[in-house]
């Protein structure tokens, strides 16, 4: 297992993150656990904000929450000096519960309620992406009825696909996001905000996938919006102050994978929108990017207790672990590759190919495929690496199965930022029907 951040092999031959041994994590808190490693969570944002303020141009760094969004994140965030962006009333809720400032939050999603609407506007958050048609005149509405003037951008598709999975691809035409620029719905959509009362059109937001390691896609993207944000300025005569870039920054999961520094995105994103922008007698916009996994992906670490083993000689050897697709459902969902070592013998030789199975009653649920580890055993301490994005934030309750907890660790200390579930949390918002509560069963009644 690739070793991130502040982890190491200690002197006992056991994984450390952040100054804490795996295994007296394990032991105090349990397993399976998310395990954050908070400094490498403040590097990443600190390289984010160093890059982009040596390019010298105007820029906002807003932390994809919808990566990894609990109070203390969000808290983080704050305190790195990042803006927020949320796609749902929940993300939302969270982080006003956590105190962050609405004013810095910025609102996605294809398909916002009124009643999602309705609280961002008295919150008070600072923009609101909009998707169609439909949203740029419910949004209209809604602020003149609350007698406020709100900030837009509009989101665009571009028509570029990244080098990614298939199922991440956001920015190509047939998409579910956005204004297309191809058919000409975001001319019309551009036209159409600058004539809403209520609304302040800011700029353009795009997003062309997810875990991307070159910068081509984002170079053909930039290319494209020059020319929709000039052909908005001769139709109209308004000019964009906010480009937004969104996010897709990859990161390492496995070996072969290889994305760039951060300050390398960067550094090739700003030259690439100053120079293009210059040539062509449009004033340089403010950049906005949205990173997610490229903060908390590889911050990640969670620690499983193995159990069963089932060895099919000349065919496969199954390591059943104590969680599973409930915590960490992206190879099931995206055929997501892991890395993992034994953390409480991180310094034993590997000894077999083994594949590694979650408890769920699904054939489906694996977590690795044909791993190399020192021959494991029941109660033996699995490390899988890279789980930080995406893995809380799309965990379930699938049979019934509890979420577990999470932690910060920094400077040897570990902090409960998220509690394990309790059965009691399972059956909470279950009700059962006053007209069941006094009948009698089948079997009394025989």
């Amino acid at each position: 297992m690739f070793l991130h951040g502040t982890s190491t092999i200690n002197g006992r031959g056991h994984l450390e993150i952040g100054g804490c041994d795996a295994t007296v994590l394990a032991e105090s808190f349990g397993t399976p656990l998310y395990v954050m490693d908070e400094e490498l969570i403040r590097r990443r944002c600190r390289e984010f904000v160093q890059a982009f303020e040596e390019s010298g141009l105007e820029h906002q760094i807003a932390f994809a929450s919808k990566a990894f969004c609990v109070m203390a994140m969000c808290k983080l965030i704050e305190e790195e000096g990042l803006t927020l962006d949320v796609v749902s009333d929940g993300e939302l809720y969270t982080a006003l519960q956590a105190g962050f400032p609405p004013e810095r939050i910025h609102f996605h999603g294809n398909n916002k309620t009124p009643d999602e609407i309705a609280f961002a506007l008295d919150a008070g958050i600072g923009v609101f992406v909009v998707d169609n048609f439909h949203e740029l005149a419910l949004l209209n509405a809604m602020a003149g009825s609350n007698k406020k003037q709100v900030d837009i951008l509009l989101r665009v598709s571009p028509g570029v696909e990244a080098h990614t999975h298939d199922y991440m691809l956001t920015g190509n035409e047939d998409s579910k996001f956005g204004f297309d620029l191809g058919s000409g719905a975001a001319m019309e959509a551009a036209k159409l905000a600058l004539l809403q009362p209520h609304l302040t059109l800011l700029g353009i937001h795009s997003h062309i996938g997810s875990q991307i390691f070159e910068v081509d896609g984002f170079r053909m993207a930039v290319d494209k919006l020059l020319q929709f944000c000039i052909a908005v300025r001769e139709e109209t005569g308004a000019t964009f102050r906010v480009l937004n870039l969104g996010g897709g920054f990859g990161v390492r999961y496995v070996d072969g994978d290889t994305p760039l520094a951060i300050a390398d995105y960067v550094k090739a994103i700003t030259g690439n929108i100053s120079s293009t922008f210059t040539s062509n007698g449009y004033p340089v916009p403010a950049i906005w990017v949205e990173p997610g996994r490229t903060i908390v992906g590889d911050a990640g670490t969670t620690l499983y207790t193995i159990g069963s083993t089932k060895d099919l000689p000349g065919v496969r050897k199954y390591v059943s672990v104590d969680g599973g697709m409930t915590d960490n459902p992206r190879p099931a969902l995206y055929q997501a590759k892991y890395e993992a070592m034994l953390a409480n013998r991180a310094n034993d030789a590997d000894e077999e190919t083994v594949s590694i199975a979650g408890k769920c009653c699904e054939s489906g649920d694996m977590l690795i495929w044909d791993l190399e580890l020192p021959k494991a055993a029941a109660g033996d301490l699995l490390a899988v690496s890279c789980t930080g994005a995406y893995n809380y934030s799309m965990a379930s309750n699938y049979n019934r199965i509890r979420r577990p907890a999470v932690v910060f660790v920094k400077d040897g200390e570990a902090d409960v930022v998220v509690q394990r579930e309790t059965h009691a949390d399972l059956v909470k918002g279950d009700l059962i029907p006053a007209r069941m509560q006094n009948q009698p069963t089948e079997a009394a009644k025989r």
